[in-house]
């Protein structure tokens, strides 16, 4: 970070991306002012808005440095970071520095310096939504809120997945996993990778998108919390932790986790056999059903819902898997057999054309399948199996759930 363009800053005063503030601390050393609330408020403004800098140890009205003690720099972190977790719904991402700037006598005092991305999310502070306008923050009315929504996609009348991810740069993204993107006879490669959605060019540097974040990097989930798979298995029929036979957190670029989760349900299905005329086996499960239920959670699921993860629990009677977000707008739970309307549809655009599946025991030429008839397996072909038709509920509109019930094994069996 640039000192003197840091203290230049100072000296202007605030605008529309810097907050100043002293911190008054009282014999105890807690803080009594700025107050958590009111400074709740100017830091969900700021990540509501373009981003921006907060520097405690700054007296914004003499635009002075007047620093903070050196001994509780630890501790207003922790209370900064306490304001940014337990304040603000969803939590604001914030990245802090302890630096010594010089006070007007020179002598050099210590400040944090808080940088505030311009965020994925729309936050709501101690005393409801705001965003940094010049060098204050507006309490946002209804209709610049439903606006403000609608450009973080959260509405989904912008995609999601197109969304830039600020604090993610082109040197966080995999060489690897982008090389199947590439065609060497397509010119240059930066500019393939933006025409599929996976780099946004801004400010003359390119930045991953969130599809680039899920395709390109080798642990998403540092970027989005929720881009992760959450795996347990139980002997019973219960979800109860002393019947927990297997657990598994499932991170990694997004084909990655689809066949960890496939493995995570091969381990943990009972296959049975009948040895009398030659071994026939009966797993619990068809396969390729499972598979495709798999990839539709990933490729489907609303990556905008903070938090919430894709888990999949297994029973001995059955398989769940919970898929955040509800259906989009156009389909229902009748039309869902008829009707392929993709949420992410440049995952799905992706995954069908650049991914190829080798397995040829999961019936499949690549992870997503254009026709749209992937439902319609699963519900098939698990029903098949079980005798008991698979069954899709939508909880509370904020996920979706898909039950597979076991295959009883037959008798004589073992």
């Amino acid at each position: 970070m640039n000192i003197e363009h840091l203290l230049e800053r100072i000296r202007l005063g605030e605008d529309s991306t810097l907050e100043l503030k002293r911190v008054v601390l009282r014999p105890d050393g807690k803080v009594s002012d700025p107050h958590p609330d009111g400074l709740s408020d100017e830091l969900a403004a700021m990540g509501n808005a373009a981003g921006g800098l907060l520097i405690l140890g700054v007296d914004d009205k003499r635009r002075e440095v007047v620093g903070v003690p050196p001994e509780q720099l630890d501790r207003l972190e922790a209370w900064l970071t306490a304001i940014c977790t337990d304040r603000i719904r969803p939590p604001l991402d914030v990245v802090t520095r302890h630096l010594a700037l010089p006070d007007h006598a020179g002598q050099r005092r210590p400040v944090i310096v808080v940088e505030v991305p311009k965020s994925l999310w729309v936050h709501q502070s101690a005393n409801g939504y705001f965003r940094r306008v010049g060098h204050a923050k507006r309490e946002l009315p209804p209709d610049a809120l439903a606006r403000l929504f609608q450009q973080r996609s959260q509405a989904r009348l912008i995609r999601f997945e197109e969304q830039e991810v600020p604090d993610c740069t082109f040197d966080d993204l995999d060489a690897l996993l982008l090389r199947r993107f590439v065609k060497p006879e397509e010119g240059d490669a930066t500019a393939q990778l933006e025409r599929l959605h996976l780099l946004h060019l801004r400010d003359g540097r390119f930045v991953p998108t969130v599809a680039g974040v899920l395709l390109g990097t080798l642990n998403p989930a540092r970027w989005l919390r929720n881009a992760e798979i959450i795996a347990v298995a139980h002997s019973g029929t219960q979800n109860n932790p002393d019947d927990q036979i297997d657990g598994l957190e499932i991170t990694g670029p997004l084909d990655r986790q689809i066949f960890d989760a496939l493995h995570f349900v091969r381990r943990n299905m009972v296959t049975a056999a009948r040895k009398r005329l030659g071994r026939i086996d009966y797993p619990q499960y068809h396969l390729d059903a499972v598979f495709e239920a798999i990839v539709n959670a990933v490729a489907h699921r609303d990556y905008s819902l903070h938090g919430q993860r894709i888990r999949l629990f297994m029973f001995s009677d059955r398989l769940e898997i919970h898929s955040p977000g509800a259906l989009p707008n156009t389909l229902s739970l009748a039309s869902m057999t008829r009707l392929s309307v993709p949420r992410n549809e440049i995952l799905a655009s992706l995954l069908a054309r650049y991914y190829p599946v080798d397995d040829p025991a999961l019936g499949k030429r690549f992870l997503m399948d254009r026709r749209g008839f992937g439902v319609e397996m699963i519900l098939r072909e698990s029903e098949k199996f079980s005798g008991k038709k698979p069954l899709y509920e939508v909880i509370d509109d904020l996920e979706l759930c898909l039950t597979i019930y076991a295959q009883a094994m037959p008798e004589g069996t073992a």
